[in-house]
């Protein structure tokens, strides 16, 4: 069957079309994304700006019509952090299906956490034994670790790449000031979400998400051009030493680096120092990037329903 998804996060909406089966590798058919950066179309008072919800139902309206050009038997649409976060969330949410038809299931953490975890235990196999999952998103850091399809231990704390950003870092370049006071308080959040998975060492580390593998690029992994099946690792020493580079430039200078896009170079070092301190306080010395990540986590999910599962 050929299935759509739409994912809404924080910083795009992205499509992903695939024909896929129970049992069978995911092929995928059509991709596409557009930037919206919803999160940074929230008010003081955390909701979404009218402006951002034009713009969302714009994106969702269009995505929907692709889905329907390419004959996808199903559109799966889910909604991540921003749209979770917004104060006026249900509103929107009612106003989006209403003006577009679709229904977009906002995932919690926990739900993200999961479903990355599943795609990323497809992807490795049994062989990986008990497994380690980080992603690092715009609004939100997920972690889960298990032996099996579902994860024993997962967590999702507010330490997004572009939340952090916001919140912590007005500089551009950021100033020393603020990259420390936002190392401590990432360090605070980790230390204290890590304490349910110590004692249970991870044979395999895996990491996904754009954050990620711009992270990996920028140490040296092969480009995207030579595939998804290369393998890309990101070291901690290597990760320590890219810090100390970046933290120095500006958003502007950073978006002229390999494998850092325009629009989230700005986001780069947040999502660097979340990183770092995630392997530090898991005693990654490496992990590897994992292609597979929550889109395809809900694919898979989705098939095993179909099949009964």
């Amino acid at each position: 069957m050929r299935l759509g998804v739409l994912d809404v996060g924080s910083n795009t909406v992205h499509l992903l079309v695939v024909d896929a089966h129970r049992g069978a590798h995911p092929t995928p058919m059509h991709k596409e994304k557009v930037e919206l950066r919803l999160a940074e179309s929230l008010t003081k008072t955390g909701a979404l700006t009218k402006d951002g919800e034009g713009r969302l139902v714009t994106a969702v309206t269009n995505a929907a019509e692709v889905a329907k050009e390419q004959g996808c038997d199903e559109l799966l649409a889910f909604a991540t952090s921003a749209v979770r976060d917004a104060t006026n969330s249900k509103g929107v949410l009612e106003r989006v299906e209403r003006k577009t038809g679709v229904t977009l299931r906002v995932l919690s953490g926990d739900d993200e956490a999961r479903l990355t975890f599943l795609a990323v235990r497809r992807w490795y196999g049994w062989s990986a034994g008990q497994l380690l999952a980080l992603d690092i998103g715009g609004g939100s850091l997920e972690m889960a670790t298990g032996m099996d399809e579902l994860p024993q231990i997962s967590a999702s704390v507010p330490l997004g790449a572009g939340r952090l950003t916001r919140e912590w870092l007005a500089g551009d370049p950021a100033r020393p000031a603020e990259i420390e006071k936002l190392r401590e308080y990432v360090d605070a959040v980790i230390a204290e979400a890590i304490v349910p998975f110590r004692g249970t060492p991870a044979d395999h580390i895996a990491a996904t998400s754009k954050t990620f593998r711009s992270l990996a690029r920028l140490t040296g992994a092969a480009p995207s051009s030579e595939g998804i099946r290369v393998q890309r690792d990101l070291s901690l020493p290597g990760l320590r030493q890219l810090i100390g580079f970046i933290s120095h430039m500006s958003s502007k200078d950073l978006a002229t680096l390999e494998g850092v896009s325009a629009t989230r170079a700005h986001q780069l070092l947040a999502g660097a120092i979340v990183a770092e301190s995630a392997m530090r306080h898991l005693d990654a010395q490496r992990l590897e990037i994992c292609p597979w990540a929550l889109r395809e986590g809900v694919i898979l999910r989705r098939l095993d329903v179909l099949d009964g599962a």
